[in-house]
């Protein structure tokens, strides 16, 4: 399997939980995170908070689309790697190498001319 392939399924797992995540904190009703800390005297407002729940779902919805594409054709270009190497390797015809024992086991036969 390619490592590069690898680290891109890694990347994919690790996006989909964070967007999992990010989905359900956020409420339908535009509620959400923004609801649990509403204080008046809060660092982030309410709209704030919703803007960013909303920028890193559309971020890593993106980034996990971009990068399912790019594991596709990373699968692919490992497989033809592996199906030209397979090839070679067929191509290659193994010749037993002779041995003395071989050579005395063989029997010949007389050559009429």
């Amino acid at each position: 399997m390619n490592v590069f392939f690898l680290v891109l399924v890694i990347l994919i797992l690790i996006i989909a939980v964070l967007l999992a995540g990010i989905v359900l904190v956020q409420n339908s009703k535009g509620g959400g995170l923004a609801a649990n800390f509403s204080a008046p005297n809060q660092i982030m407002g309410v709209r704030k908070t919703t803007d960013f729940l909303e920028k890193a779902t559309w971020t890593l919805a993106a980034s996990l689309l971009v990068l399912c594409l790019v594991s596709t054709f990373a699968m692919h270009s490992g497989r033809a790697a592996d199906n030209q190497k397979s090839t070679l390797n067929a191509d290659v015809i193994e010749t037993p190498a002779p041995t003395a024992a071989n050579a005395m086991n063989a029997t010949t036969v007389p050559v009429e001319e």
